[in-house]
């Protein structure tokens, strides 16, 4: 019998999940710098519109409390909707459930807040219920303390979610350089949002491949004038 968890994430078997990436919900996030978190969730989801991943994004009590989704994340998908909902677990609204049915993709990759709560609810029962493998994007996901988001990871590890990291999950998804169609777009991506590895990025196209710097704004460089030293 083959294992399914063994294959690897492509653009073909793979569907994502944003959950609760709101402002009320990111101001109780202590596992996780809240700048990285964020830096961490666009990037994951350029990733997802670069590889035409089927893509949902679900809210909880917009309007009562939690606030509107991140406006940078609602960019990437200019007219997705979005799924309101008032439970704390995706699972328990019909509209998630149609939305990932729909897309017919059985490895769901996962980013939320918080992940002892919705993130853990929901792989549960989407496991359970639904069938589905869950792919929880560890660093695109915060909880109420390192504690919590660590216990809640090992919980659902126990019971045969996957962890993953988002570029984990990108670099999956090109697998191979030799794949033009999406190689300047997922470097563009490690340009801007991988830290130390897109700085190096940047030094090695600039310095090494002679490639023009990337901002859009022009300026000139002016040369040392040595000042007069008493």
């Amino acid at each position: 019998m083959t294992n399914s968890k063994l294959e690897v994430l492509t653009p073909q078997n793979s569907q994502i999940i944003f959950i609760d990436q709101q402002p009320q919900m990111a101001f109780g996030v202590q596992s996780i710098d809240r700048q990285v978190l964020k830096n961490n969730v666009v990037a994951l989801a350029k990733a997802a519109k670069v590889f035409n991943i089927p893509t949902v994004l679900t809210t909880v009590e917009t309007e009562s409390f939690s606030g509107h989704t991140f406006p940078e994340l609602l960019d990437v998908f200019p007219g997705q909707d979005i799924l309101e909902r008032t439970s704390m677990n995706s699972w328990d609204d019909q509209k998630v459930r149609d939305a990932l049915a729909a897309n017919g993709k059985k490895k769901v990759v996962v980013s939320g807040l918080w992940t002892e709560v919705c993130n853990n609810t929901f792989a549960l029962c989407a496991m359970l219920e639904g069938g589905y493998e869950i792919y929880m994007v560890a660093d695109a996901s915060g909880g109420t303390s390192k504690e919590a988001h660590d216990y809640a990871m090992q919980r659902m590890i126990q019971a045969g979610v996957i962890p993953v990291t988002w570029q984990q999950v990108m670099l999956e998804w090109q697998r191979d350089w030799a794949h033009r169609d999406t190689y300047d777009a997922v470097m563009n991506i490690a340009k801007e949002h991988s830290g130390a590895y897109g700085i190096g990025v940047d030094y090695a196209y600039t310095m090494v491949h002679k490639a023009p710097s990337r901002q859009k704004s022009e300026h000139r460089t002016l040369a040392p004038v040595p000042a007069p030293v008493r």
